[in-house]
């Protein structure tokens, strides 16, 4: 065990203040063979899914956060450098993917932009639970859990990250975030470490 690991207070977690957001595993984002690293879609799914049993048997909240749009006016659309084209989502491109579909009691935040909290009722119905503790995981690390988990941090959430129930296109991108972001707003932990922290 290094220093660094040995340094890391204990993580215990209360089921009743704490709840896991799940990031955008949808159809069209969570697909298998997209290019995804370091951690595979599959190892990603994998592990979100424990979490979210684990969190169900508990009574804990779960929160899945999937993003839609209504006509497309509704998403965003700024002037950036990026030379991504604008495509023509395929139909159920924002319906859950399989493994996270039979959690059916979990509340669905439908968001129109990278993070989870901004023009949503994710912050309202956890304050409404009495809940200061979020677990994040999903697609994908340096985009949508980032930015939501920036938002967390600015309303005064505690966070823990599922570093191996989330991934990026690139390695560099999710080891930045992970590396250098996260441990700045939160806690990073593994899905066996939160699942374990759970009381």
């Amino acid at each position: 065990m290094s220093n660094k690991e040995a340094s890391k207070p204990e993580l215990k977690l209360d089921p009743k203040k704490t709840a896991l957001v799940v990031i955008d595993l949808q159809k069209g984002i969570a697909a298998t063979g997209r290019p995804a690293a370091p951690n595979s879609i599959e190892t990603l799914v994998g592990n979100a899914s424990k979490l979210a049993e684990a969190f169900t048997e508990k009574g804990a909240f779960v929160v899945l956060v999937r993003v839609s749009f209504v006509d497309g006016r509704d998403a965003l659309r700024p002037v950036t450098d990026s030379t991504a084209a604008a495509m023509q989502p395929p139909q159920g491109w924002d319906e859950p993917i399989p493994e996270m579909a039979r959690f059916e009691q979990a509340h669905v935040v439908l968001k129109r932009q990278w993070g989870a909290f901004f023009g949503t009722d994710l912050d309202l119905q956890l304050r409404r639970r009495g809940i200061d503790t979020i677990v994040l995981c999903g697609l994908s690390t340096s985009i949508g859990v980032d930015t939501t988990a920036r938002e967390a941090f600015q309303l005064g959430y505690n966070q823990v990250f599922a570093v191996n129930a989330m991934t990026a296109m690139a390695k560099e991108e999710h080891d930045y975030v992970v590396g250098t972001m996260f441990p700045r707003m939160g806690r990073v932990r593994t899905a066996e470490e939160v699942v374990a922290a759970l009381s």
